[in-house]
This record gives C-alpha cells, sequence and structure tokens, in this order.
C-alpha cells in the first residue's frame, strides 16, 4: 500500500472512530460524567507511558522545558473541559448539539487565528464567519439560549489546538504530560467513589469496569492513527476528512437515538454546512494558486538561467 493510501485510510479511521465515539460514552449512561472523565484521564496515562516505554522515548518527556511543560498544562485543562462537557452532552442526549460544536470549530479557528495572530481575513472567509454568525442567533432563537454546549466544545477544542501548535510537542508525548497533570485529581476523585461505594468501576460488574478500564485505548488509538496519518498525507486532506467526525455525530443523534431537530435547528445547521463548504473551498482554491505561483517561479528562474 503507498504511504497516501495509508495516511488516507489512517486519517479516515481516527475520524471515524472520534465520529463514533457516542456509542462508547452510552454504553456508560450509567456512570457520572466526571467519573467516566477521570477514568479516561487515570488509563489514558498509564497506556501513553507504556508506549513511551515500549518505545524507549520516556526521556524525552524531560527535554520539553519550562515553556513546554507550561502550555501543555494550559492545553490539559483546555481538553479536561472538553472531554467532560462532550461526555455530559452524550450522556444527557445532546449528541446533535455536541455535533455542532465540532462543525463550529474550524470557524473558531479562524476567529482565534484573527484575535490572536492578528490575520487578515480574505472575502469569502468573512462571508462564512458572516454565515456562521447567523447560525447561532437562529440556533439561538430556536433552543431559547445560546447554543452554550456547542459553543464551549468549539472554543474549548480550537484553543486546545492553538496552544498545542504553539507547543510543538508530538501527539504522545503531549498526551501523556497532559493527563499527568490531570492524573492526581481523577485518582483522588475515584478513589473517594471507591471508599463511598458509589463508583461503577467496582460496584457495577464486570461490564461497566472492563468498559471503564478501556478508556485508555479508546483515547490513544485515534490519537495514534491522527499522528500516522498527518506524515503521509496533506493537511488539505486532513482538514477535509476532519467534517467526518461531527457528520457521524449528528447522524447517531438522530438516527441511532432518536434526537429531534426541528426545521429551524435544521436551517441553522445547513448555514453552518454552508460556511464550512464556502471555508474549505476557498482554502484549497487558495492552496492551488499558491503551489501554481511556485512552479510558475521555479520555470521562470529555470528559463533565466538558460
Amino acid at each position: 500500500m503507498s504511504t497516501s493510501r495509508s495516511g488516507l485510510l489512517y486519517g479516515v479511521s481516527a475520524y471515524a472512530l472520534w465520529g463514533v465515539f457516542p456509542l462508547y460514552i452510552k454504553l456508560l449512561d450509567d456512570s457520572g460524567a466526571v467519573e467516566i472523565l477521570s477514568h479516561r484521564v487515570v488509563w489514558s496515562l498509564v497506556l501513553v507511558l507504556g508506549l513511551l516505554a515500549a518505545m524507549r522515548q520516556l526521556r524525552r518527556l524531560r527535554t520539553l522545558g519550562r515553556r513546554g511543560y507550561g502550555l501543555l498544562t494550559l492545553a490539559a485543562l483546555l481538553i479536561c473541559v472538553n472531554w467532560g462537557v462532550y461526555i455530559w452532552g452524550v450522556n444527557n442526549d445532546h449528541i446533535v448539539e455536541t455535533s455542532l460544536g465540532y462543525f463550529i470549530n474550524p470557524l473558531v479557528t479562524v476567529v482565534l487565528g484573527v484575535l490572536v495572530f492578528g490575520e487578515r481575513l480574505r472575502r469569502l472567509q468573512w462571508a462564512a464567519l458572516g454565515l456562521a454568525g447567523v447560525a447561532v442567533i437562529v440556533l439561538t432563537i430556536d433552543y431559547g439560549r445560546p447554543p452554550w454546549l456547542a459553543l464551549t466544545l468549539a472554543f474549548s477544542f480550537g484553543t486546545y489546538g492553538m496552544v498545542k501548535k504553539k507547543a510543538g510537542v508530538d501527539a504522545v508525548e503531549s498526551l501523556a504530560v497532559e493527563t499527568a497533570v490531570l492524573f492526581l485529581p481523577a485518582l483522588a476523585f475515584l478513589l473517594v467513589l471507591g471508599a463511598r461505594g458509589t463508583g461503577d468501576f467496582v460496584t457495577a460488574g464486570w461490564g461497566p469496569t472492563l468498559l471503564l478500564a478501556s478508556c485508555g485505548i479508546v483515547t490513544a488509538v485515534p490519537l495514534l492513527f491522527f499522528g500516522a496519518a498527518a506524515v503521509r498525507v496533506p493537511l488539505t486532506t486532513l482538514g477535509t476528512l476532519q467534517y467526518l467526525t461531527p457528520t457521524l455525530q449528528f447522524l447517531l443523534g438522530v438516527v441511532v437515538y432518536g434526537e429531534t431537530v426541528p426545521p429551524v435547528r435544521w436551517f441553522g445547521f445547513s448555514l453552518i454546512w454552508t460556511a464550512l463548504v464556502i471555508l474549505t473551498a476557498e482554502v484549497l482554491v487558495r492552496r492551488r494558486r499558491e503551489r501554481r505561483a511556485v512552479v510558475d517561479q521555479v520555470v521562470a528562474e529555470a528559463a533565466a538561467v538558460r
């Protein structure tokens, strides 16, 4: 299998696994969101430390420096919010709204580029953001409140990605540090639940126990697939594939779990989808022009040398 094909397969696998994650969380419907989150942190740390030890890369954690650890600590707090809100949303039958958060996320990334990095928006980007703003207003009217769940997921994950980019640390090492930051509070919470006899890990039977213990695998496997895809396919391909995750989540919410989507909400989602099409098309066209300009420059320089 060629590198590009294997990279595409890894990318589809990563985003598909993230997309069907609600199926896994729903199996733990009787467990609280904080308990599931705590198990996800604890078992993820155990797994990634085992992976780093197997690859003999534990020493690399010592080379990250004070700045790296500081940024990853901030990333840990952001992903804790993101994971916790997402798990709560799924367990409380808000899968469609959680999918909205990840549809909005690319647009949030554009906003952060303007606010944090001082980037200038092009016309089509302004159009996409304008449609997204109208969509939020429409959804606010429909819900009777702002879509706080979706907005929290979008902004926490968008900021998380920005912080991770600044840190510049590999995925497995980054996850190890992030879960290590959260490990002691998560472990303490689970020990308190165990002491009270209210934790599902001990009292709910083998099924929930195995599912909770598998949280590390469920977290790490798609992340490893994503890392493998990132070095094999262009970022534009990954950027297009990312919409697979919220699409699957949306379909699960509507088709599998029967969440209702009134006509006004369909209209709001359609505005978001239109904004994403505009944003994606703008990026693809711009990058194609940039590549063509580079080729033309190389040809011109070669002709000048002759």
